[in-house]
């Protein structure tokens, strides 16, 4: 199996955004690049976790590392991530910015923040996309 070297990147005379449960860069060696697709807060039978933010963003975290963990994987294989947050819950971002430090308490991965005007349904607050980077499978 080969070795997957990530490593944040958060040098001096940048902003801090660890404190926002990100990096500024993550440089990744080694490995099987995973682009995941955006999770939204919703069960494996398609139900709403809850109607707030942050009842939505664990939810999507949740399906992010059960998508991870079937590939071999888990969050601390994560590179980059994509947060699209609905318009009118743009206000509520620390209760993300929260479940990020939770979910990735050392060595966080880069992220971009987009704000958009509503997501595939009304009632999705935010959905989060993920690259990723599994070890290769051992030979034979």
């Amino acid at each position: 199996m080969s070795r997957v070297r990530r490593e944040p990147i958060n040098p001096a005379g940048l902003p801090d955004t660890l404190a926002d449960g990100y990096s500024q860069a993550v440089m990744v060696q080694g490995g099987h690049r995973v682009l995941i697709s955006g999770q939204v807060g919703v069960d494996a039978q398609s139900l709403l976790a809850g109607p707030d933010l942050a009842e939505q963003t664990e939810a999507a975290l949740d399906n992010l590392e059960r998508l991870l963990t079937s590939l071999g994987g888990d969050l601390s294989r994560v590179a980059m991530l994509r947060l699209y947050l609905a318009e009118f819950a743009r206000y509520e971002q620390p209760v993300v910015v929260e479940a990020l430090r939770q979910r990735f308490p050392a060595a966080p991965p880069a992220a971009s923040w987009l704000i958009v005007h509503g997501l595939a349904e009304p009632e999705w607050l935010i959905a989060i996309e993920a690259e990723a980077v599994l070890p290769e499978p051992a030979a034979g």
